[in-house]
């Protein structure tokens, strides 16, 4: 699982570095060392351009938490944050957009939490939050799957409100230095293989799911945060920051 993660690049660096084609200026959002689920966040995806027919490749925010476009309301996205790579392109809920609609969510690193025993090994354990990220700070580009949801309450397709944007993150087995800390983790895509990932006139599963890496080839740093991070009104750089393992 991957519940919580950093994202504190500008909309201009990830323009550059994801050679991107088109964003909104007016679009903004702010930077995040605590991205949580229903959160808004940056995306780089590829869509046909209505009036010309190119497919052109953009950033643009969603909302964490996919809701699948048959859903009755949008609560079912606390449940989507998530979508697991052994299963994705069969499950009723990711398998369309698995197909057609895959993005890259970029990423400074995410969070995991790994259960202690109690000071004096009595008593009940506690979770000890960690910070993964590449050794060599580069961005991590999470593969994500994003969703359309028309509001049935809206009346007009064009109104605004009329339709909801989501995603969610592709994770699998742990390996390397978050094997230790949790089972799960986020699934990457490498920047050679971004190209073919956000193509949507890729489509065969078995080539997709090849594209799947493990962040930074497998070259991550785990470092033990403060439990501040638990709480997602706290947001900030000192989240970061490494703390001794019998911090509370």
């Amino acid at each position: 699982m991957c519940g919580r993660y950093a994202s504190t690049r500008s909309p201009q660096d990830l323009v550059s570095a994801f050679r991107v084609g088109r964003w909104d200026p007016r679009e903004e959002l702010a930077p995040s060392w605590n991205v949580a689920p229903t959160d808004q966040v940056w995306s780089v995806l590829e869509r046909t351009d209505t009036g010309t027919g190119e497919v052109v490749r953009q950033l643009r925010p969603l909302r964490w938490g996919l809701v699948p476009s048959w859903a009755k309301d949008t609560s079912v996205g606390a449940r989507m944050i998530n979508a697991r790579a052994e299963t994705a392109a069969e499950k009723p809920a990711f398998r369309k957009a698995f197909a057609r609609r895959r993005c890259l969510l970029p990423a400074d690193g995410f969070y995991e939490w790994q259960s202690v025993p109690a000071e004096g090994g009595k008593g009940r354990t506690r979770k000890q939050p960690y910070f993964i990220r590449p050794r060599d700070g580069e961005v991590v580009a999470m593969a994500g799957l994003y969703e359309f949801w028309r509001d049935p309450s809206v009346g007009d397709d064009d109104a605004p409100g009329a339709w909801l944007a989501t995603c969610t993150i592709i994770t699998t087995d742990a390996a390397d230095a978050a094997d230790r800390i949790h089972p799960r983790m986020p699934l990457a895509i490498a920047p050679h293989h971004w190209d073919i990932w956000l193509d949507p006139a890729h489509q065969e599963p078995g080539e997709l799911r090849s594209l799947l890496t493990t962040p930074a080839g497998g070259h991550l740093d785990a470092r033990p945060v403060s439990p501040a991070v638990n709480n997602v009104r706290n947001n900030g750089p000192e989240l970061l920051e490494e703390v001794p393992t019998d911090a509370r």
